[in-house]
């Protein structure tokens, strides 16, 4: 589990309505949920990226499938404010869901 999922899994919004740290080690169903979150936002920064976007999709799909999360990573697409590399597991997630629905 990455730093990010670590960081943003460990959190939680408390009843007062403020974001409260939970005691222990992250689960993997909580970093997954991050994933599941950040996957569509990831996709829907990459599909206006490019002044023409199909030429950015067309780029994707040339690129080999396990290879394209890193192309999603070296395009900012799975950077998030407040972060300093990409999360892997959102540009993979990013990028099947970029490919299957296109």
């Amino acid at each position: 589990m990455s730093a990010f999922s670590q960081q943003w899994s460990s959190a939680s919004v408390g009843a007062d309505g403020h974001w409260e740290a939970l005691r222990g080690k992250p689960s993997k169903s909580a970093a997954a949920a991050v994933v599941a979150v950040l996957a569509p936002v990831c996709a829907d920064k990459f599909r206006p990226a490019a002044d023409d976007a199909s030429a950015n999709m067309a780029e994707l799909k040339k690129v080999s499938s396990w290879m394209q999360d890193s192309y999603i990573e070296k395009g900012g697409w799975a950077t998030f404010p407040g972060m300093t590399s990409p999360e892997r597991g959102v540009a993979q997630a990013c990028a099947t869901l970029l490919t299957t629905l296109q």
